[in-house]
């Protein structure tokens, strides 16, 4: 494909996942020769399992106590992680650069008081006027002060104040959407001029009773012990194990990144989000659509990082188009490998992408009873991320050379 002044590139990559923190601990799964470990914790929040955190020195990207001291964890994470793609993309220490850069963050709604889920649903196993009980609950039980510690903005407002990184700043909510929001209006601001640079990613904390509630409240959490994602069976639960994770991306014009002689690890040649109704096969005709330009080129060289959730029927009917519409190219499902991040999922998907196509990996099957191996190196990938409600993606990522 030619290259143009306003492609979009990505230059810079910061990620943490149970694997490891920072590209590094990453590319090395996807380079290895065989699949990665599994890193699961299974016993603390028995009988769900949950890809946990990995050990993290929060001073190297966070110096102050203070600043470490008033974030939950699902801020500290996605701050952490924006520091090192700031660093990764030479932006770091740039005050100029940072100060008109975009930031683009999908994020959650925070931690939330557990005390007073507990009280709602022990209550409503004895009433059935549970709308009632919930607006007494919600006008008696929380604490506005908890609540103003938790905005979704905050994560967005904590990365400019650690990282000075005061440009426009948007924060998307709306789970998997969100992270697909985030990178694709980054994405068509750059491309259409009006953004040069930006910061774009999100981060998710997974070992909380909330979210593991939230999650079995719609029958979609997965029980017992890991299977590898497409082995999932409805007789194991839900599908879905979560992951406390993060990835932020620092993408640029072309024109820019070169202007600086930065490293450009892959060019984003497209991305397009959509949502609607899955029955019926709209949701497969929506990705054959969305998957057009996915076509172009695609063989032994493409790899397709699927984010699926893993709940059973979803994934089975999203593989079946995958097989159909790119034949030659090798699937790699990696919520297996990290847990699913919820806002982080399509972020993460573009950094593995990213990492692959840069350093032409063969990625070892992550589920080798439905993964074929890779018969050459990556060139070309595509993202998916199909939400576990609503919402789809799909990227498409090209090498530099």
């Amino acid at each position: 494909m030619s290259k143009a002044q306003n492609d979009v590139v990505i230059t810079g990559i910061g990620i943490v996942t149970c694997q490891g923190v920072g590209k590094d601990a990453h590319l090395a799964l996807l380079t290895a020769d065989k699949a990665p470990p599994t890193i699961v914790e299974t016993e603390k929040f028995k009988p769900y399992p949950v890809h946990p955190l990995p050990e993290i020195d929060w001073s190297q990207q966070i110096p102050k106590r203070g600043d470490q001291r008033q974030m939950e964890n699902w801020q500290r994470i996605g701050v952490f992680t924006a520091g090192l793609a700031l660093d990764d993309a030479g932006f770091k220490d740039d005050l100029e650069a940072c100060g008109t850069m975009d930031m683009i963050v999908a994020a959650g709604g925070g931690e939330r008081d557990i005390n007073v889920d507990t009280l709602i649903v022990n209550e409503g196993l004895k009433r059935n006027d549970r709308e009632l009980l919930l607006n007494e609950k919600l006008t008696t039980e929380l604490r506005p002060t908890l609540f103003l510690a938790q905005l979704s903005n905050l994560l967005a407002g904590n990365i400019s104040i650690v990282h000075k990184v005061t440009g426009s700043s948007r924060t998307f909510m709306g789970e998997e959407a969100s992270g697909i929001s985030a990178v694709e209006t980054a994405f068509h601001r750059i491309k259409s001029g009006e953004s040069s640079h930006a910061l774009v990613g999100g981060a998710f904390s997974a070992e909380r009773l909330d979210m593991i509630l939230l999650i079995e409240s719609i029958n979609a959490h997965a029980i017992g012990d890991w299977h590898p994602i497409w082995s999932r069976k409805p007789e194991d639960g839900g599908g879905m194990i979560m992951g406390s994770l993060s990835a932020f991306l620092v993408l640029e014009s072309r024109a820019h990144a070169e202007g600086r002689g930065a490293h450009i690890y892959a060019t984003i040649d497209a991305v397009e989000g959509d949502r609607g109704r899955r029955d019926e096969g709209k949701f497969e005709a929506r990705l054959e659509r969305m998957l057009a330009p996915a076509k172009q080129g695609a063989g032994e060289t493409t790899i397709v990082f699927s984010g699926t959730t893993a709940i059973p029927d979803l994934a089975q009917r999203e593989k079946a188009v995958l097989d159909a519409q790119l034949p030659g190219a090798a699937i790699r499902a990696y919520s297996g490998v990290s847990g699913h991040g919820l806002e982080s999922q399509f972020p993460l998907g573009i950094a593995f992408a990213a990492l692959a196509v840069a350093n032409r990996a063969k990625v070892p099957p992550f589920d080798a009873g439905h993964e074929k191996p890779m018969a050459a190196g990556a060139r070309n990938a595509v993202v998916t991320t199909v939400g576990h409600a609503r919402g789809e993606v799909i990227a498409v990522l090209s090498a530099e050379a």
